[in-house]
């Protein structure tokens, strides 16, 4: 479809200053001498032969990209970190909580002394008191040495700290996640971009080599007209060699275009996650796309507000002002902590048989616990040459910083849709003048080609008639190309899906 249609078509990523001439006959040669090999191993069998292309679309490319690209994967796995993030902020509310118990045993024993009262001689007859009075025991001192024991403590604790910073840190959570977003539908929107323009790349070369075929096959036709005029004793014996030796004058360029299609398709292979080997079978853009009237006003309006890089760069900039406000708060104004904590303590040895032979061992647990409000204040918050006043004075300026970057891509962006618009304009021109160069390049390579046949033009002017033909052909393509990868560029400035402007022009 594609090459029926060249005579209204351009293309693209043919370099400026790129030898043109070199870059088509390399490449179409090689188209031709590869489908040569693959014939030839047909006939014979070869196994080789029958490995099956892959055959896509563009949607279907970009798909797999989507789905496989390793750095849109790495982008997923940042995307789903920011996103728990955001969906649990209310955990902030979450008291904090802990529990421990510690065993310990005292390195040294300990002494225990008091008194005790004698109970077995009453002193009321020592002191003279009358009968009927109730009795009167001594009491002696006592010193008693005891061992190191098995202490039991446990504790439990739950604290929350609040503070005019706590609503400020949620919102800075969920603004964090936005601007995550953002950054992975770029990443998304960038990847879809490039393997666009990577699918009609090889489009590209695939046309090239369709053409080619159709110059190899002429060139071979022109030695023979030579030869057959030589024996005739119509042409020179240099005539001959002329044709033999600008026909064997594309090898050298062979191995180099054969080493950048593969580079071109190893690279596009990659890009979808599939093996660098893979062959593919690319589907051929269908129809073609019309005059589109493009206002620069309204595009430049459109790509300051939604092209990718200033959405990201907004988000980033509000998620810079929150966490700009939660720092503030957070270091000059009073925090709020409750805590409350449980110490339970066994004072008795825990591996002292005795200690768990008494019915009432229950009341050897001890409880230490409390509750606590406390009321406190940054005093270094306030002091401007402290590290916090320095903090926030440093993020002030990473906002400042960023919102000049910001400025910045606008600008640039204005002149780019600027641009791009003007080249579009330039590749319609173009291309319609080259649709119109196509028709006599072809008139006159014919007519030169007669001549040459019988024998009233040397060869150099037949080489010159079909090199500007191919110019013609070739130029036609790459404005086509062109002309695709400048609205590509276009929809991703002004933030639309792909295909937007094409299909608007269909």
């Amino acid at each position: 479809m594609m090459r029926q249609n060249v005579r209204s078509r351009g293309s693209g990523f043919l370099k400026p200053g790129f030898s043109l001439r070199i870059f088509l006959l390399g490449a179409l040669f090689c188209a031709s001498l590869v489908t040569a090999e693959q014939a030839a191993a047909q006939e014979a069998g070869n196994p080789a032969s029958a490995v099956a292309k892959k055959r896509l679309t563009m949607d279907e490319a970009v798909d797999l990209a989507i789905k496989n690209n390793l750095s849109l994967e790495s982008g997923r796995v940042a995307l789903d970190t920011k996103q728990r993030a955001s969906k649990l902020v209310w955990n902030q509310f979450l008291p904090d909580l802990s529990v421990s118990g510690t065993l310990n045993r005292g390195n040294e024993g300990s002494t225990v002394s008091g008194n005790k009262a004698i109970e077995e001689m009453p002193l009321n007859s020592l002191i003279g008191l009358p009968s009927g009075t109730p009795n009167i025991y001594g009491v002696v001192p006592y010193s008693v040495d005891v061992s190191p024991q098995w202490i039991f403590a446990g504790n439990f604790s739950a604290s929350l700290n609040l503070s005019a910073a706590l609503g400020a840190g949620i919102q800075t959570i969920r603004r964090n996640y936005q601007a995550g977003v953002l950054t992975y539908e770029k990443a998304k929107i960038q990847t879809e971009r490039d393997v666009r323009k990577a699918y009609y790349q090889i489009l590209l070369l695939q046309e090239n080599a369709a053409l080619l075929q159709e110059s190899v096959v002429s060139a071979q036709r022109q030695v023979d007209m030579a030869q057959a005029n030589y024996r005739a004793s119509l042409a020179s014996q240099l005539t001959l060699l002329q044709a033999q030796v600008s026909r064997a004058n594309m090898q050298p360029n062979i191995d180099q275009m054969e080493s950048g299609l593969k580079m071109a398709q190893a690279n596009f292979a990659m890009s979808l996650g599939l093996p660098y080997d893979t062959e593919f079978e690319l589907v051929p853009v269908e129809g073609e796309p019309g005059d589109i009237p493009l206002d620069v006003a309204d595009l430049i309006f459109k790509a300051s507000r939604n092209k990718p890089d200033i959405l990201e760069l907004r988000a980033n900039i509000l998620t810079m002002q929150s966490q700009r406000t939660a720092q503030v708060l957070q270091q000059r104004t009073p925090y709020l902590r409750l805590g409350w904590t449980w110490q339970p303590t066994f004072a008795k040895d825990l591996f002292d048989k005795d200690t768990w032979d008494k019915d009432d061992w229950t009341k050897d647990w001890m409880d230490r616990g409390a509750f606590s409000i406390t009321l406190g204040w940054s005093i270094n918050s306030v002091l401007p040459f402290a590290k916090e006043w320095q903090g926030v004075k440093d993020l002030d300026n990473n906002i400042k910083t960023a919102s000049i970057g910001l400025t910045q891509t606008i600008r640039g962006t204005e002149l780019e849709v600027y641009n791009t618009v003007l080249s579009l304009g330039r590749i319609r021109s173009t291309w319609e003048a080259q649709n119109r160069t196509v028709d006599l390049a072809q008139q006159s390579y014919r007519s030169t080609e007669q001549a040459y046949q019988a024998g009233q033009q040397d060869f150099l002017q037949v080489q010159n008639a079909q090199l500007e033909l191919s110019r013609a052909r070739v130029g036609v393509l790459e404005q086509y190309f062109n002309y695709l990868n400048g609205l590509i560029d276009l929809e991703y400035a002004i933030g639309v899906p792909f295909g937007t402007l094409s299909r608007s022009a269909e």
